[in-house]
């Protein structure tokens, strides 16, 4: 049985094996950047604070991309998926946080639920066929490649970073506060 908080976020398994663990605190992390994203309109979403540029529309968008990166392009070796196939990274380094703006929050939401949608599905496609301990199929330019393991662990710690952006920005929008 899953326990859902008050926010909605679903606890990670307090009693599981490894890669149940790992994907509990992926989802929770997950769920966090839904809860303080939740509601708000494009000015909510487009919100700066302090000296950064950074918003809750680009954090959307910057995670549907990291999804996008890790569990399909590096960990299946797959192309880039849409939108993120016609940029030109190497002009625009930043494009899904400069670009958020361009976009309602409704497809902010949908982009990056639908990138998490499908990076359900390529891990449990890669825990099907090699566990945590499979490799990424698209090595690092040194020959290297991470374990679905390490993967998962970096989304966790790329989450949590950035959920603490989440607060501050949330907060600012309209005091809204929590864990």
């Amino acid at each position: 049985m899953t326990i859902v908080d008050d926010q909605g976020r679903p606890e990670p398994p307090l009693a599981a094996d490894e890669a149940a663990t790992l994907l509990g605190f992926l989802d929770f992390q997950r769920a966090t950047l839904a809860w303080k994203s939740a509601g708000l309109d494009a000015a909510g979403l487009g919100a700066t604070t302090a000296a950064s540029s950074m918003t809750l529309g680009g954090l959307l968008k910057h995670m549907a991309y990291v999804e996008s990166e890790w569990f399909s392009r590096s960990l299946h070796a797959r192309d880039r998926e849409a939108p993120f196939d016609t940029v030109d990274w190497k002009a625009t380094p930043d494009w899904e946080w400069d670009s958020a703006a361009e976009d309602t929050p409704d497809q902010l939401r949908t982009l990056w639920q639908d990138a998490v949608d499908r990076s359900r599905a390529s891990v449990a496609e890669a825990l099907a066929e090699g566990g945590l301990d499979q490799l990424a199929r698209r090595p690092w330019p040194d020959g290297s490649a991470p374990s679905l393991r390490w993967i998962v662990c970096h989304m966790i710690e790329e989450y949590a970073r950035h959920n603490g952006h989440a607060d501050l920005l949330r907060e600012a929008v309209d005091g809204q506060r929590g864990e």
